[in-house]
């Protein structure tokens, strides 16, 4: 099998995984954790989302992590946004693109952001004028290999918001594998209908590992020949709205698997490590990442024969 030379891998754990912590994280060690994952050779990162503090209270720091943090010039700063007012303060802290998110179903599309998909299809268009295109924007669709609420998500349904989100002048989309859903033979499946669907669409992937088969999903769309996956350091993060859904497929574990296949990621493995074990020594609890634990392949141990 002749995989791809190289992969972008989009780092969401200072938003995605953040998120998630009932205790609030510093300001100075979030902006410390971030300028640590740039300096193991993360190029993309979601540093935050501009959204209500009465929301999510852990990232109402949102502006002063991103004109604080690390910017060089081949550093891609992107920020989540929910609303117009988001996506004014997101331009103000001069973030590099935008975010924006729906579900792939209406139960989940409610439990989110109560909502329907219409209605927040409908709030695109007014972020995307906010916008104006000073900025690219891209689109993540949660729920998409399934939801924990409706079941399998239709095909025809995905491709249409898909759609209606290009019709918007989104760069991108990602397809979310909110809570652990996917498998091989239905990422194949969502991927090869939303490619044929719409073939000139840039596709990413974020994959769970709720189940114990995110990498498997990520090895299968290595198949289909794509390049872009988001994945959370240490396997932070899971969804707020959704029962039993855990953390992300880890940034490490997944750069390990890349190495290992002789995928170039740009990314240093070792220093990675490093930031995961800082993250979990942060947070003060055991988090899910394998790699962190075990060290790479051919980190050898002493061994004394007596």
């Amino acid at each position: 099998m002749i995989f791809p030379e190289s992969v972008t891998i989009v780092e969401v754990g200072p938003r995605d995984g953040f998120q998630m912590e009932k205790t609030f994280i510093e300001t100075g060690t979030k902006i410390e954790l971030i300028n640590a994952l740039i300096g193991t050779g993360i190029r993309r990162i979601e540093a935050t989302s501009f959204i209500s503090a009465r929301a999510i209270a852990q990232l109402r720091d949102g502006a002063e992590v991103v004109k604080r943090m690390v910017r060089g010039k081949d550093i891609f700063v992107e920020a989540l946004v929910p609303n117009p007012k988001g996506a004014e303060g997101a331009l103000e802290a001069g973030v590099d693109g935008i975010r924006l998110f729906l579900s792939a179903s209406e139960a989940h599309n409610h439990k989110n952001v109560n909502r329907s998909v219409e209605e927040s299809l409908a709030g695109f268009g007014e972020i995307m004028r906010v916008v104006g295109g000073k900025i690219p924007v891209s689109g993540d669709i949660a729920v998409a290999f399934g939801c924990p609420f409706e079941g399998d998500i239709p095909l025809d349904r995905l491709t249409r918001i898909a759609g209606r989100m290009l019709d918007l002048g989104l760069r991108s989309i990602t397809l979310g594998d909110t809570t652990g859903m996917a498998t091989p033979s239905i990422v194949r499946k969502t991927c090869e209908a939303l490619r044929k669907a719409h073939p000139a669409l840039d596709l990413g992937l974020h994959f769970h590992n709720t189940r114990g088969v995110g990498l498997v999903n990520v090895y299968e769309a290595l198949h289909l020949g794509l390049t872009t996956f988001e994945s959370s350091i240490a396997g932070l993060g899971g969804c707020p709205f959704a029962p039993g859904a855990t953390g992300n497929v880890c940034t490490e574990d997944m750069v390990y698997l890349f190495q290992e296949l002789g995928i170039q990621t740009g990314i240093r493995l070792a220093d990675l490590i490093g930031v995961a074990k800082r993250v979990e020594q942060i947070l003060g609890r055991v988090l899910p990442g394998q790699v962190m634990k075990a060290g790479r392949r051919l980190d050898l141990h002493p061994c004394a024969i007596s």
